[in-house]
């Protein structure tokens, strides 16, 4: 069986395309040969900035002949049905077959497929990918039609068996296949012949050209951190830019630079940020300060002086970058020395989103939220005011305007400069996180007050102005949001109501919107009649802004507008009513959104418990008791039921509750009564109904306390206790009963399994 071999190979493909380039190659290639008929045993692509490569091993030779029925019209069918049956199958009447069918004798048509040579479909397979290649950005040139990442110089396609290779004749645009490729573009410029994929890998090793991406990568992590070694300093681990720097060059060469000493006090992230950024450098730390003091850069070829050039040329360009950063950190201490009030200024006139105000009407809701959070976390009240109301002031930052990315970490830094407390630098750099499901989670009460401060602030205020997450399409990462505060809570074991947080959010928005604009309004009446005008148009913007629940007043105003000879007592009492109203209306919109946030937090915990291996029934189960706002309490509850479910007695214990409930479902439906009450043990008249009796009241007599304190597991035990009881009472009596009054008795009883295991998880949702 053959294997196949395709090179594509153009100018630089850019470093962030490769991976997706690679797998598209794969699979559009892989898949377009298997619908043609074609097998194989294994594919693998691979990577260089100058070209993508696809090995296949195991072709089939060819496709296999196939012969196709198609069954056409009923034989006595007119004409005309027929010959359009004809021409789709490309057939003459003479080579149909009247065959008997069930609804009649019909035409059928027997096609014979044969089979194609493999070179005949790898062409037709290859040209159609190449044509239609996903590139996130194409360009075409020169007169042709073809459009690639860059220019596409050749393409290398061979068939290979014990025989020898086979050149797959294909031709696009002019650039037909070959058995050719290139070496390095500096070391090894020349054209070679290669005749299958192992010979195409020693040749271009040889050529100075790393083919496997991996290789090139495990290379240099290699020889950087033994370089790093060798002088007693590590190499800053970061694997995006290990993938990206393995993608800008075919052969690696590892040089290890000095920073100059003029920027060895900048802080390590503004080092390690800049120099990746702009550079492409990898930061080398000295373990015993913490301090990065040299970089390493890889170059894409072997030089007479071992790099110095290189070297020497790098280190200018790193000064030029550092000085830059070393200016915004200068210029930033000062600012933050003086107590940062530069920056609170600026970031009123930075709008965080039209309809929720700047980033300075955010950081004082965020203030007040913290404020009202910080007792529940175990945090200072002032404190985490104190670090809600500077931990977004580096936003108006140099440093931050130039590397967005060290938002908060740059904050940690002008936090302490100005002298604030440890508690509040350290609440800066953590308030963002956790902002991925592998992220670290803050543990010290203030950051913990103000991470989840910022998050409930966020998730509220789009909620508010129903801007939620539709499908796919999360743009103000809502749903990252929410995890954030799931993860916050759960890692923290924090005891805390999510509807009152919710509420807190939006009641402290509005009491300082009330606050605030009341008296500015009066005031404003008090002293002109002629105010009402100017009262009506801030109303209106209003509408704009914080408050966005009132559009049922709003027609009211058009009213006050005309109302231009009112006295200033009249216009004050307009102003008035509409304030009081539009609170009214807002007030009563923060239990809408409450709620529909909290069923969004429901969702977000059902996919994180999912990932942590809880069962999707038992998470509904126990969603649906009281207090599911409070998360830890929720998640504990899941684990003592998904526990007690995984064993023999839990999975019997449902069974027997199901068939409970069932019955006492269908007995109250059919005699329009509820049977909850005056299940009495005299009318047991089986021993096994006595029994049922005394584990029932054993079990509410443990349930009970166990629950108030919040003991699920000693809970669920006593639950499932009743896995024995419940089995002998169904084995033993029947409960519709002749006699009406121990029917009746029975399902009363029936009714006490009901409400004890439904007292610890609603069992209803569990399935089997």
């Amino acid at each position: 069986m053959p294997d196949l071999l395709i090179e594509l190979f153009s100018e630089e493909i850019p470093a962030r395309m490769q991976a997706g380039a690679r797998e598209a190659l794969r699979q559009r290639v892989t898949d377009g040969l298997v619908e043609a008929g074609l097998t194989y045993g294994h594919a693998r692509a691979y990577s260089t900035p100058r070209r993508l490569v696809l090995a296949v091993e195991g072709l089939s030779p060819r496709s296999p002949d196939l012969k196709e029925e198609r069954k056409g019209p009923r034989v006595d069918a007119p004409e005309k049905a027929l010959e359009g049956f004809l021409r789709s199958t490309g057939l003459t009447k003479d080579r149909l077959e009247a065959r008997d069918d069930k609804k009649g004798r019909v035409w059928v048509a027997v096609i014979d497929k044969p089979g194609r040579e493999a070179a005949a479909i790898v062409a037709e397979v290859l040209e159609a990918t190449i044509r239609n290649f996903p590139w996130p950005k194409s360009m075409r040139w020169g007169a042709g039609s073809l459009r690639w990442v860059r220019p596409l110089h050749s393409i290398l396609c061979l068939l290979t068996t014990e025989a020898g290779a086979e050149v797959v004749p294909l031709d696009i645009d002019g650039i037909r296949a070959g058995d050719t490729t290139r070496g390095h573009r500096f070391m090894a410029p020349e054209p070679f012949r290669v005749t299958g994929f192992e010979d195409y890998a020693v040749r271009l090793k040889r050529a100075r050209v790393m083919l496997d991406q991996d290789e090139r990568a495990d290379q240099i992590w290699h020889d950087a951190t033994n370089a790093a070694f060798a002088q007693g300093l590590e190499v800053v681990e970061d694997k995006s830019l290990l993938t990206e720097v393995a993608g800008l060059v075919e052969w690696p060469v590892v040089l290890m630079g000095a920073i100059g000493e003029a920027f060895l006090d900048l802080p390590p992230e503004v080092l390690q940020t800049s120099m990746k950024e702009h550079q492409k450098f990898f930061s080398v730390r000295d373990p015993k300060t913490g301090r990065i003091v040299r970089f390493v850069t890889v170059a894409n070829r072997e030089t007479a002086d071992n790099g110095e050039t290189i070297l020497k040329g790098n280190g200018k360009v790193l000064s030029a970058r550092l000085s830059d950063a070393a200016f915004f950190w200068g210029n930033d201490l000062a600012v933050a020395k003086a107590g940062m009030e530069d920056w609170r200024e600026a970031l009123t006139h930075v709008t965080f989103q039209s309809a929720l105000g700047s980033q300075a009407d955010r950081i004082a809701r965020i203030a007040a939220l913290a404020r009202e959070i910080a007792p529940m976390v175990g945090a200072d009240p002032d404190l985490a005011e104190q670090a809600a109301k500077v931990a977004k002031l580096d936003l108006a930052s140099q440093m931050v305007y130039e590397f967005p990315e060290l938002q908060g970490l740059m904050g940690r830094y002008y936090a302490a400069a100005a002298g604030l407390p440890a508690e509040v630098s350290e609440a800066c750099a953590l308030h963002y996180k956790p902002l991925g499901p592998s992220d670290e989670v803050p543990t010290a009460p203030v950051s913990v007050a103000v991470a989840l401060a910022d998050k409930i602030d966020t998730l509220t205020g789009f909620w508010a102005i129903d801007e939620k997450p539709t499908g796919s399409k999360d743009p103000f990462a809502l749903r990252r949001a929410a995890l954030g505060v799931i993860r916050l809570v759960l890692t923290n074991g924090l005891k805390v109501s999510l509807s009152e947080l919710i509420q807190e959010a939006r009641e402290t928005s509005i009491q300082k919107w009330s606050t605030r604009k009341t008296a500015e309004l009066t005031t404003q009446l008090l002293n002109d009649y002629s105010a009402a005008t100017q009262t009506i148009a801030e109303l209106r913007a209003l509408r704009r802004g914080e408050i966005t629940h009132i559009n049922d007043i709003w027609a009211g105003i058009e009213e006050a507008e005309e109302e231009t000879s009112v006295t200033s007592q009249n216009a004050d009492m307009i102003a008035g009513a509409y304030i009081a109203r539009a609170m009214q209306v807002e007030l009563h919109a923060v239990w809408i959104i409450r709620d529909d946030l909290l069923a969004f937090f429901h969702d977000r915990l059902k996919v994180h418990l999912r990932d942590q291996g809880i069962r999707h029934d038992i998470i509904d189960a126990c969603l649906a008791m009281p207090g599911n706002d409070d998360l830890t309490l929720l998640v504990r509850r899941a684990e003592a039921l998904q526990a007690v479910i995984g064993t023999e007695d839990g999975e019997n214990l449902v069974q027997g509750f199901k068939r409970a409930n069932n019955i006492l479902s269908q007995a109250e439906e059919k005699d329009g009564v509820e049977y909850s009450f005056g299940a009495d043990r005299k009318f047991a008249d089986d021993p096994a109904e006595a029994a049922l009796f005394d584990a029932l009241d054993a079990a509410e007599a443990a349930i009970g306390p166990a629950m108030e304190a919040e003991d699920f597991a000693k809970a669920m035990a006593a639950m499932a206790a009743l896995r024995a009881p419940i089995d002998a009472f169904f084995e033993a009596v029947q409960v519709n009963s002749d006699n009406e009054i121990i029917r009746r008795n029975r399902l009363n009883l029936l009714h006490r399994i009901r409400a004890t295991c439904g007292s610890v998880a609603d069992l209803t949702r569990i399935d089997g």
